[in-house]
């Protein structure tokens, strides 16, 4: 090899190795019991993620723990006979930048108290949040905490004597040296105004729904005479507004009324959903978008009222899935055609009843948290994870959905 490509490749090796960007510390991805599955999957794509970057570098001796064949750190949780527990970890946290994943709506992990087996609630979730903490007992470099459900968010704002469960939760995490939380369509992000000099980063899956949208609809006409985004209530606006934005269709709502005089299950019962549009829907497809499905009665309310104003096809979007009254209610409203595709994340627990059910479409995120866990961890900014507006405009053109004539209709095949 002559001098001069020695030269250059010398060169070419200190400018890649230049170009490495220093991660804060080896990632360990520790997940609380219930989020197993979705961590392997966040792994896999984190390693892939990783080994590409590894290839257009030349790593520094200084990277020791940038790859591996697995980030996750496996906690054991160890819980004894009257109900209290304790977490064990058996690998070091020494120096290690730590992401804490938690499913605090997984109600299908069992343990025994007193003879007697019980389903573990959110409390119980967010308590093993705690405890990991407490193992980790300050040797990690960075604590992250990525909860997919914000925990107690559904009671964010008070309105009378009752509890600000969500604020103090967040409180006490950045107490416990908490870094950074990471949450996914929080029911209401100002909850974050509680630790304002915490790292707090609400993400939505705008990108992955719209995505799963056109792999799974059929002859889907994207145009304001076709179809139209309605907000199921007033607080979902802003979403809805977002999708009736980035197609350019017209926006809908509904105003629910409720009777102030009564509380069943902790809310005032809903006595009518009043439409409030201009615009008839007779004939055109619906995208509904939430930030979750509890029972689905409010949603199935409204699909049925709109099938009733002559409308064609009912989609819903809802980042989080929890169908606290089983699916049989979703099966008889599809089986009438009241609604056709259903769209949930897999970020928290469905049952294999959700999972098979012909209504029923998952959007993965295990990709995106995965190549949010590596940006963070070179301390980069996430701007363009948070903000997929231009990622979706791209994807749309790629798919040759954007016409040249903006007159013409979207049609998703």
């Amino acid at each position: 090899m002559s001098e001069e490509i020695i030269s250059q490749t010398i060169n070419r090796d200190r400018r890649n190795v230049m170009d490495v960007p220093i991660p804060i510390g080896p990632i360990g991805i520790i997940p609380l019991v219930g989020s197993e599955e979705m961590a392997e999957m966040i792994d896999k794509w984190l390693v892939q993620r990783r080994l590409e970057e590894a290839e257009k570098h030349v790593l520094p001796v200084e990277l020791n723990g940038y790859l591996m064949d697995s980030y996750i750190i496996k906690p054991k949780c160890i819980r004894f006979q009257n109900g209290e527990a304790k977490v064990v970890l058996d690998h070091t946290v020494r120096g290690y930048d730590v992401f804490i994943l938690a499913d605090v709506c997984n109600y299908s992990i069992k343990y025994k108290i007193f003879n007697t087996e019980n389903s573990m609630s959110p409390d119980d979730h967010f308590q093993n949040i705690k405890r990991v903490i407490s193992a980790i007992a300050g040797k990690a470099k960075r604590i992250n905490v990525i909860m997919p459900f914000l925990y107690s968010s559904r009671q964010h704002r008070r309105t009378g004597r009752e509890s600000m469960d969500c604020a103090l939760a967040l409180q006490e995490l950045k107490n416990l040296g908490v870094d950074e939380i990471l949450t996914f369509d929080a029911h209401d992000p100002r909850v974050q105004n509680a630790i304002p000099l915490t790292g707090f980063e609400n993400l939505q899956p705008q990108y992955q729904f719209i995505k799963a949208l056109i792999q799974n609809a059929d002859n889907l006409v994207i145009d304001k005479s076709r179809m139209m985004v309605v907000s199921p209530d007033e607080g979902a606006m802003s979403r809805n507004l977002y999708y009736a934005q980035i197609f350019g269709l017209n926006l809908g709502m509904y105003y629910k009324r409720r009777d102030l005089s009564k509380v069943v299950d902790g809310k005032n019962q809903i006595v009518s959903h009043d439409f409030l549009s201009e615009q008839s829907v007779e004939g055109m497809d619906i995208l509904i978008v939430d930030d979750m499905i509890a029972s689905g009665q409010s949603a199935l309310d409204i699909a049925k009222d709109l099938k009733k104003r002559g409308c064609r096809d009912v989609y819903i979007f809802a980042t989080f899935g929890l169908f606290t009254k089983g699916t049989a209610p979703f099966d008889e409203a599809y089986k009438n055609g009241y609604i056709k595709h259903v769209y949930c994340t897999n970020l928290t627990y469905r049952t294999p009843e959700v999972l098979k059910s012909p209504w029923y479409r998952d959007v993965d995120l295990s990709k995106f948290t995965a190549y949010l866990i590596d940006t963070l961890n070179i301390d980069k900014s996430i701007s363009e994870l948070m903000s997929p507006t231009d990622k979706i405009n791209s994807y749309i053109r790629r798919k040759k959905l954007i016409p040249e004539d903006p007159q013409m209709s979207l049609t998703l095949n």
